[in-house]
């Protein structure tokens, strides 16, 4: 399977996200960075308050995340033998930590915190997984769907999966130059950077070990201590930056800087 992007078909109204993606949230998460832990199975307290205009949102979430899978199959038709599932994907445990979870719950928490769905954020990281020397296994991500994510119910078309890692990918460059355009404007002193980067590295990290990735205290300290040095770098030199001499893209007229 190639290797290759192409336009984010669910887009289906210029956001890049689907149908489930804008349903209206469940009450009851927020808070701090990891709070609302999507990784809570069904039947805790919350979920018995929910709402029956709540239920009924989440049920039309359920059905148009299924549609904007562009081309993702019906639902699956028995538990099939176990033997015709490859070996790598029978010993896939990145996402086990979210064993029980609903797809609505974890795009919820994700949906509260980063730009991303949550079928963006699983795709992407089995794209990642299933990389070969020719290009990515989009076949056999698709097509072993439910087994690898436990919040994933249907199979999806190696063409639905693509248009996922694509959104993904698109955002992410997206969110990467509004931040970096707000960390060289001007807008935030050093100290609200760092206090920023801190509450994005903690729900970078929540993903991280969620996935399952072992985060020892030490390499954190370490991974924060140079985010925060690379941050005061930036400062420095768009601060720099924002003193030379600015060209209008319109008309040509150079600005110089005041004094």
């Amino acid at each position: 399977m190639s290797d290759q992007t192409g336009p984010a078909a669910d887009d289906a109204d210029g956001t890049g996200d689907d149908a489930a993606d804008r349903s209206p949230p469940e009450s009851g998460d927020g808070g701090e960075a990891t709070g609302g832990d999507p990784t809570a199975p069904d039947g805790d307290a919350a979920a018995d308050d929910a709402t029956d205009d709540e239920n009924a949102a989440a049920d039309d979430a359920t059905d148009g995340e299924n549609a904007a899978a562009g081309g993702a199959t019906d639902d699956r038709e028995g538990d099939g033998d176990a033997s015709d599932v490859p070996r790598d994907v029978r010993k896939y445990e990145r996402f086990q930590k979210m064993d029980g979870a609903r797809y609505e719950r974890v795009n919820e928490f994700l949906r509260d915190r980063t730009y991303i769905t949550a079928r963006e954020w699983a795709i992407a990281r089995l794209c990642a997984d299933f990389r070969t020397e020719t290009g990515v296994e989009m076949t056999k991500i698709g097509e072993n769907l439910p087994e690898l994510v436990p919040f994933m119910t249907d199979t999806y078309t190696p063409q639905a999966v693509n248009q996922a890692r694509y959104s993904f990918e698109e955002k992410v460059t997206k969110a990467g130059a509004t931040f970096l355009y707000g960390a060289m404007s001007g807008f935030f002193t050093a100290e609200d950077l760092d206090e920023m980067m801190y509450e994005v590295t903690e729900v970078a990290k929540f993903l991280l070990e969620v996935e399952g990735v072992d985060l020892a205290v030490a390499d954190e300290l370490e991974a924060e201590d140079k985010i925060s040095e690379v941050m005061r770098d930036v400062r420095a030199s768009s601060a720099d930056l924002r003193g030379e001499e600015v060209r209008c893209p319109e008309c040509g007229h150079v600005h110089e800087p005041e004094e």
